[in-house]
């Protein structure tokens, strides 16, 4: 099974050694390591995967999808050297706000005492104004993680929507308890 190639744009540099492929750009360098069934190779500018392995119908369908995956995870890097990933949170709620303490993220969320997280050095946060953080780097699938982390600290509740939700994200909400 064969996927559809990636390019190379310029300024990124892929190489390949032993199925660990490492992408440089501007934003910075990528490194992953991927199965060794997997056939990476660089071509006419263009990075393409092919399968190798067993010739069973289930042994076939099962590295069909490892090959989309690991197309996924290369395009991925190859795009995140050039122009970084980002998410954004929304802090909600009176009094919640964040800061950066030099790297360390602080946040307020109503506890007895300030949340203190230090993010990963690949990670840069930045705190556009007190109620919104922007998580960004170049490996998409860290920005995700961390993003995530944060939010676990106070998940929006339900009934007033207080809480660390992602930007554009719907809380559904429900009705109080009603007086009689």
């Amino acid at each position: 099974m064969r996927q559809k190639p990636i390019p190379i744009t310029e300024g990124v540099k892929v190489t390949i050694q032993d199925n660990r492929v490492t992408v440089e750009g501007v934003k910075g360098k990528i490194t992953k390591e991927f199965r060794k069934d997997m056939k990476i190779e660089i071509r006419n500018n263009e990075v393409i995967i092919q399968a190798s392995g067993s010739n069973s119908a289930r042994a076939k369908s099962g590295i069909r999808a490892l090959t989309g995956l690991t197309c996924s995870l290369i395009n991925n890097m190859v795009i995140g050297v050039q122009k970084e990933f980002e998410k954004t949170l929304q802090i909600v709620g009176t009094g919640y706000r964040a800061e950066m303490d030099g790297r360390k993220l602080k946040i307020k969320l109503g506890y007895s005492h300030p949340i203190i997280y230090e993010p990963p050095e690949a990670i840069d946060i930045k705190i556009t104004n007190p109620q919104t953080m922007v998580v960004k780097g170049v490996d998409k699938q860290l920005v995700g993680v961390v993003a995530s982390k944060i939010r676990d600290f106070k998940k929006p509740e339900v009934y007033k929507g207080k809480g660390i939700r992602y930007m554009g994200e719907f809380v559904r909400r429900k009705q109080g308890k009603k007086a009689v």
